[in-house]
C-alpha cells in the first residue's frame, strides 16, 4: 500500500484511457487483495460475531474508506501527487473483484 503514496513521476505511463492506466490497475489489484484477505480474516475470527457475520460488507466499507483516505492524503500532504477520483473508482472496483474472488473460491 506504500506504493500508492509514491510520486506520480515514478509510475510508468501506459495509459490508453485514464481508467486503464498502470496506476489504476495497480490500485485495483492491491485493493482486490486487501479486501479478499480482510474478508478471510474477519470470517475466521470469533471475538466480534457481528464482524464475522458481516465480513463482506465490513471489508468493502473499510477498504473503500481506506482508498478515499489515501487519495485525501495524496491531495493534501504528498508533494507531486494529487487526489484522483479515478483512483477511488479503481480501488472500489478492486474491492468488488476481491469480493467476487472470495465468493468464487469459498462459497460457490
Amino acid at each position: 500500500m506504500l506504493t500508492t503514496l509514491l510520486p506520480s513521476t515514478s509510475m510508468p505511463s501506459l495509459s490508453i484511457w485514464e481508467l486503464f492506466s498502470f496506476d489504476s490497475f495497480a490500485h485495483a489489484f492491491l485493493f482486490m487483495g486487501l479486501t479478499f484477505l480482510m474478508i478471510i480474516g474477519l470470517t475466521k475470527q470469533f471475538t466480534y460475531l457481528k464482524l464475522r457475520h458481516y465480513a463482506i460488507r465490513s471489508s468493502l466499507l473499510i477498504s473503500t474508506l481506506f482508498g478515499i483516505f489515501i487519495e485525501l492524503m495524496q491531495h493534501f500532504f504528498i508533494y507531486g501527487r494529487q487526489g484522483d477520483i479515478i483512483d477511488v473508482l479503481a480501488d472500489t472496483i478492486g474491492c468488488l473483484i476481491g469480493i467476487v474472488m472470495f465468493k468464487w473460491i469459498y462459497i460457490w
